[in-house]
């Protein structure tokens, strides 16, 4: 039974992919790797260049896989540990209020850590790959707690 905590997750999963798809398309396409390691070593994020290509592959793949909800609580993890560096490095000195405070990333943290607790709802592709015959059929469960 799909529940409105489904509809919640995918909304929440959906939005925040397309969120970092956009965020590692920019710094793929628009600014490239070494524009992106140029900012970084400027803001004194530790090998930079290595930093460039880990956050934006985290950010343009794992948007992708949020978006579409392929290995969520996976995907999850490495584009929240972009926005922790993003609050230590950038934002935390900013205040609390955006633009230059954490306000934005902290709350995109947040939504990311959700999505790896609570994974990216029914509507997930991972629900469509990974199914177990139990969870189709819950009578199975029933059965098999009975035997």
């Amino acid at each position: 039974m799909k529940t409105n905590k489904d509809l919640g997750l995918t909304l929440l999963r959906m939005i925040v992919g397309v969120v970092f798809l956009a965020h590692g398309y920019q710094k793929l396409f628009v600014y490239g790797i070494d524009g992106v390691a140029g900012s970084f070593s400027q803001i004194g994020i530790p090998a930079p260049h290595l930093s460039a290509y880990l956050a934006t592959f985290a950010e343009l793949f794992g948007g992708i896989a949020l978006l579409i909800g392929l290995f969520t609580r996976l995907a999850a993890i490495p584009v929240a540990f972009t926005m922790v560096v993003a609050i230590l490095q950038v934002h935390l000195q900013g205040g609390f209020y955006a633009p230059k405070g954490v306000e934005y990333p902290l709350t995109l943290l947040a939504a990311n850590i959700a999505l790896v607790i609570a994974g990216g709802g029914a509507f997930a592709l991972d629900n469509v790959l990974f199914k177990s015959p139990a969870e189709e059929n819950p009578k199975l469960i029933r059965e098999s707690l009975a035997a």
